[in-house]
């Protein structure tokens, strides 16, 4: 049976998003589901595609903050959920490394090749255009920019159809991964002090999940609308450019942070963030870096360490409805950073990401209800 339905196709790392009719040419196969897509959030790890050219293949079906409801399921071992749920989609991982045996899909060895670089081996040409030419398949084993998206059934999460569904998305990446770091990496609780450098769709996430916590947080930028949403969500905000901003932050936690969080992967701000952390503080670093890191002298010295975090280090599974159950009970409040727009409007909805005239564009496929 072949599925048509409408999708944003990046056609080249310069040019816009073009929004058309394309056609998946195959049922789901064992552990693979077809979800219709209620939502999908823009991430900046999908406009990162054209910073990174020629590395992930166009053209190409992006989007990996999908929620939806299964229309069809493949059946198998693999299969943890059936048709009429409603699932949230993650990142996709292969489930028999060590890390993923281990608890840490988000390292999976084979990670940057399902999620980036074409799929999985054993994928023929899925979707096509109108002309019949293929489509790079999986975008993060999702590729839901579109009304439809063919998946691991490992990639989805259940979650209670009373939710908010077409907001949800976002839970499988941009917020799982700067409340994964608080709650998981970090274990933030009562009494810990953390910075947040960037308040964007993850920063801000990081900053809630603090407070959800009991644990008390400064948050850096220099958008003033973003700082005063952290100020909302009970952090001390100050400017990004503010003179002596480690000695000040270092004042209004007692002596130095005890945990660092950066989602800039500007080294200035990285080496404010380290001295401004107290001994045996630590800094996850959550953004790719696109320059070397010149670390300056003293910025590691007192039991000071620095780590990178990979989607929170969650297991999407067990985080997403814990989050979920924190917005449930008010101390998660994350559709306070969404705007929604209709798919058709997606090059206006990169166009405010990149501004900073919103936080998380939400994308809402033609058809579904409002």
């Amino acid at each position: 049976m072949t599925t048509r339905f409408r999708a944003a196709v990046l056609r080249s790392y310069e040019g816009p998003f073009a929004v058309e009719e394309v056609a998946l040419g195959t049922e789901p196969a064992a552990g693979e589901i077809l979800v219709e897509i209620a939502g999908c959030g823009m991430c900046r790890t999908d406009l990162a595609v054209r910073r990174s050219a020629g590395r992930s293949p166009l053209p190409a079906v992006l989007g990996h903050e999908g929620a939806g409801v299964v229309v069809r399921t493949g059946g198998g071992p693999d299969a943890s959920v059936g048709v009429g749920d409603h699932v949230v989609l993650s990142f996709d991982s292969c489930g028999h490394c060590r890390n993923c045996l281990g608890a840490a899909p988000a390292y999976c060895d084979s990670f940057a090749r399902l999620n980036l670089f074409g799929g999985r081996e054993e994928d023929a040409p899925r979707l096509t255009d109108t002309a019949g030419r293929a489509l790079a398949p999986r975008w993060f084993g999702q590729s839901s920019f579109a009304q439809y998206a063919l998946v691991p059934a490992r990639n989805a999460v259940r979650v209670d159809p009373a939710l908010p569904l077409e907001l949800l998305g976002p839970l499988g990446c941009g917020f799982l991964t700067g409340a994964g770091a608080v709650l998981n990496t970090f274990r933030a609780g009562p009494g810990d002090t953390l910075v947040v450098l960037g308040a964007g769709a993850v920063g801000l996430a990081a900053v809630m999940a603090a407070g959800a916590g009991g644990a008390s947080a400064v948050a850096v930028d220099r958008h003033p609308r973003r700082l005063a949403l952290a100020e909302r969500f009970g952090a001390v905000a100050l400017h990004a450019d503010e003179a002596g901003l480690p000695e000040r932050i270092r004042r209004l936690t007692g002596g130095g942070a005890r945990y660092a969080l950066d989602t800039t992967a500007s080294p200035p701000l990285i080496n404010d963030a380290l001295r401004a952390l107290c001994p045996t503080g630590t800094l996850g670093l959550v953004a790719r870096l696109h320059t070397p890191l010149p670390l300056e002298p003293g910025t590691l010295d007192r039991g000071r360490g620095i780590r990178h975090i990979c989607e929170g280090d969650a297991v999407p599974g067990l985080l997403i409805p814990v989050l979920t159950g924190l917005w449930q009970a008010g101390r998660f409040p994350f559709d306070q950073l969404i705007r929604t727009y209709p798919l058709a409007d997606i090059n206006e909805a990169e166009r405010d990401c990149d501004a900073g005239r919103v936080v998380k564009p939400v994308l809402l496929p033609e058809g579904r209800s409002r």
